[in-house]
C-alpha cells in the first residue's frame, strides 16, 4: 500500500473498507492519478485515498470519521466540472457518488422524478421522455455529467433560455451533512413557504454545504415538436445584436446559441462535418431552436425569427431538414468545448452579462487579446448572455495561481461587472474562480456566506477551500 499521510490511519482506512467493503476503497496509483483530475485547464491533485459509498448510511459513516479526525473530503460526480470543484486540492478522502446510480421513481400523475446523484443527465432525460414527460437542463455534458454534479454547479446548458435552470426544478433533496447527519431539505411540492429555503441554498453550493444522495425534481410535459434554424453573420458584433432583438421582438426560442467562427474551424478540423458553412466571409452563426405543440405555429416564428435577423446583415438562413440534420448540427455545438481545449485553448471562463451588452463584452475581449497576446474563442448560451469563452495564450496552459493570467482575467471580469454581469452563469467558482470574488462582492457579502458553511460544516472538511478560503 502506497504511503499515507498520518491523518489517515491504518486503523481510520480499516475503517473505511468496512463502511464500503474492500471493492470500493482505492488507493493504488492508478485510480488516485484517475480521480486527481476533472475538465478544469490541464490541473491534477491527488486524493489520499478513494471510497465509492452507494447508501447515505455509508456517507454518513464516512463523514462521521473525516470529521471527528479533520480529514478533508472532496465530493465528485462524473468529473465534468471546468472550475475545479472536484479537485482534491487538499488530499484526504474523494467520495465518488458513480454508485448511486438509481433512477428511483417516475411519478407520471405529480410530473416528478426521484433519482440517485449518480445518474447521467441525458438517461434521466431519455427515462422521463418515455413517459412523455420533459426535464429541460441539457449541460454541454449531458451524455457524461451526473445530475448530482448539476445539481452542485446549477447548471444550465442551451435549454436555459426558455426552460430555466437546474434550480427551477429541484423540489427537494436528501443531504449529509459533514457531521453526518441525513436531513430532507424541502417537500414534494410545487409551492414551499415553510421556512428558510435550505434547498435552494444546496442548489450551486458546488459541494461545500452537503452531499446530495437524492434528488426530487419537477417535471414538464414534452413538447411534441422542434424546429432548428442556423444563421450566419460577417460581424461577430451584429452576431451578438441580434440576439437582443429577438427577444425585443416578441420571441422565446427554446434554445439560442452562439458560436465564434473560430472555435468552428477548429471543430471542423477535427470533425468530418459540413453542416455548418465555414468560410472566411462569416465570423459566426446563430444556432436558433423553437418547440412547442403546433408545427404550423412554429415554421411561422420561425419565418418571423428569420426576419429579425436579415435587419442584422444574417447570411443564407439552413433550416434543419431532419432529425439527423439537427443530430449534426447540435453535435457540433456540444463538441466545440472539447475540440477547442484540445486546440490548446485550456483556459476558460464563464461569462455572463444582460444579453443587449453582449456586443460590448466581445469587442472587449478581443481589445484584451490584442493587449495581452493571447488568442481567445467566444461560443455558448447567447439567448441568456451566458457566453462560454476559451482562452489561449502561449506557454501558458492554466490561469489557476498564474500572475499574468491573474491579471488578464481580472481585466476582463471587472469589464464583465461593469457591464452589469457576473463572473460564472453555470460552471461555478470552484478553485480557479475564488480569486476573483471581490471584483463581484463587497467583503460583507462573503462574510455570510463563510458563515454559512460554518453553520454547516464547522469543522471545514467538506470541499474546503472552493468558493473563498
Amino acid at each position: 500500500m502506497e504511503h499515507l499521510p498520518d491523518t489517515i490511519t491504518a486503523d481510520i482506512i480499516k475503517s473505511f473498507k468496512l463502511i464500503v467493503g474492500n471493492d470500493y476503497f482505492f488507493a493504488d496509483a492508478e485510480s488516485l492519478q484517475h480521480y486527481s483530475r476533472d475538465e478544469t485547464e490541464t490541473l491534477s491533485f491527488q486524493p489520499q485515498v478513494v471510497l465509492q459509498p452507494a447508501t447515505p448510511q455509508e456517507v454518513s459513516a464516512i463523514l462521521k470519521i473525516c470529521n471527528e479526525h479533520r480529514i478533508p473530503v472532496t465530493p465528485r460526480g462524473a468529473g465534468t466540472g471546468l472550475t475545479g470543484g472536484a479537485l482534491p486540492h487538499l488530499g484526504g478522502v474523494l467520495i465518488s457518488t458513480e454508485r448511486f446510480s438509481r433512477i428511483l421513481n417516475i411519478d407520471e400523475r405529480n410530473l416528478q422524478v426521484t433519482t440517485e446523484p449518480g445518474v447521467i443527465t441525458e438517461v434521466l432525460q431519455r427515462a422521463v421522455a418515455e413517459k412523455g414527460l420533459f426535464y429541460p437542463p441539457d449541460p454541454a455534458s449531458k451524455g457524461s455529467c451526473f445530475i448530482g454534479g448539476n445539481i452542485s454547479e446549477n447548471s444550465g446548458g442551451p435549454r436555459a433560455v426558455k426552460y430555466g435552470v437546474v434550480k427551477d426544478y429541484v423540489l427537494n433533496l436528501e443531504v449529509v451533512l459533514p457531521t453526518g447527519e441525513i436531513i430532507w431539505t424541502g417537500a414534494n411540492v410545487l409551492k414551499n413557504a415553510t421556512g428558510y429555503n435550505i434547498t435552494q441554498l444546496i442548489v450551486g453550493s458546488e459541494g461545500t454545504l452537503g452531499i446530495v444522495t437524492k434528488i426530487v425534481l419537477r417535471l414538464i410535459p414534452l413538447p411534441k415538436y422542434d424546429l432548428l434554424m442556423l444563421a450566419p453573420f460577417g460581424s461577430l458584433e451584429k452576431a451578438c445584436e441580434a440576439v437582443s432583438a429577438i427577444f425585443r421582438a416578441g420571441y422565446t426560442p427554446s434554445a439560442l446559441e452562439l458560436m465564434e467562427i473560430n472555435a468552428l474551424k477548429i471543430v471542423s478540423s477535427m470533425v468530418d462535418s459540413h453542416a455548418m458553412p465555414v468560410n472566411d466571409q462569416i465570423e459566426a452563426h446563430l444556432l436558433i431552436e423553437v418547440d412547442g405543440n403546433d408545427t404550423e405555429v412554429l415554421l411561422k416564428e420561425m419565418e418571423q425569427i428569420a426576419a429579425v435577423l436579415e435587419n442584422y446583415e444574417a447570411g443564407e438562413i439552413l433550416f434543419a431538414e431532419d432529425a439527423q440534420q439537427k443530430e449534426e448540427l447540435w453535435k457540433l455545438r456540444r463538441k466545440v468545448a472539447e475540440y477547442v481545449k484540445m486546440a490548446g485553448y485550456t483556459i476558460e471562463e464563464d461569462a455572463v452579462v444582460p444579453r443587449a451588452e453582449l456586443p460590448k463584452l466581445i469587442k472587449g475581449l478581443k481589445v484584451l487579446g490584442k493587449q495581452y497576446d493571447f488568442d481567445a474563442v467566444a461560443y455558448g448560451h447567447a439567448g441568456d448572455g451566458n457566453l462560454h469563452i476559451r482562452i489561449k495564450k502561449e506557454g501558458i496552459p492554466n490561469s489557476y495561481q498564474n500572475p499574468e493570467m491573474d491579471i488578464i482575467v481580472r481585466e476582463l471580469f471587472v469589464l464583465i461587472k461593469q457591464l452589469g454581469g457576473t463572473i460564472s452563469g453555470e460552471h461555478g467558482i470552484g478553485l480557479i474562480q475564488k480569486g476573483f470574488m471581490d471584483i463581484i462582492f463587497e467583503e460583507r457579502q462573503l462574510q455570510i456566506m463563510r458563515d454559512i458553511k460554518k453553520v454547516f460544516d464547522p469543522n471545514n472538511i467538506l470541499n474546503a477551500g472552493k468558493i473563498f478560503d
